[in-house]
């Protein structure tokens, strides 16, 4: 008799669920930006890492300095912890072209396609990368930028690893005559992380 009521071919019931918390949970969205209704039941839920969370195989992000006039002047003094001889400049090349050449120009001239010698449509000239300002520029104070950003260029924090902020740095500098301009291949990146061969 069991066997022949479980078969029943009309019973539309799913059956009963072991975990109903789990198989009917509380469904959020994702980008909510009001989350009072959450507080009155009780739920803390702000959508952010926790503070100090780096990402899966990023390197721990050293750099202490908040966006402020004293973290700008203070960067001058944080160097850059990556090997400029190990780095893979083929790889830091492609990183600068994708995220900076598109201002700063595939030269480092400041003529990118969005400005174009004033032709493009950014009426003014991004920074001449090969200039004696920047040259004499503090790796710190170039990562300050990249990391905030600075004047009219927004912040690349979110677009490249702490690792790749620091790679694109040393190709800058290959390019301005500071650094190593061979193509090393013993910094591999994937899943924006740095490890050794």
């Amino acid at each position: 008799m069991v066997v022949m009521a479980g078969c029943n071919k009309t019973r539309r019931s799913p059956g009963r669920a072991y975990m109903p918390d789990m198989s009917y949970s509380r469904a959020y969205e994702t980008y909510m930006t009001n989350s009072e209704a959450l507080e009155k039941e009780g739920i803390h839920y702000t959508a952010l890492p926790v503070k100090g969370t780096i990402a899966r195989g990023d390197m721990l992000d050293i750099y202490p300095y908040a966006n402020d006039s004293a973290g700008y002047a203070l960067s001058a003094n944080v160097k850059n912890p990556l090997n400029p001889d190990s780095i893979n400049m083929k790889e830091a090349e492609r990183l600068f072209l994708v995220n900076c050449g598109i201002c700063h120009g595939s030269k480092l001239d400041g003529n990118g396609p969005l400005y174009n010698d004033g032709k493009g449509p950014f009426p003014n000239a991004p920074k001449n990368l090969l200039s004696d300002e920047i040259k004499k520029m503090a790796d710190g104070t170039i990562f300050h930028s990249v990391t905030y950003g600075k004047g009219s260029m927004g912040s690349y924090a979110s677009q490249l690893s702490t690792a790749q902020r620091w790679m694109v740095i040393d190709y800058i500098r290959s390019k301005q005559g500071g650094g190593t301009d061979s193509l090393k291949t013993a910094v591999v990146v994937k899943d924006t992380t740095v490890k050794r061969k």
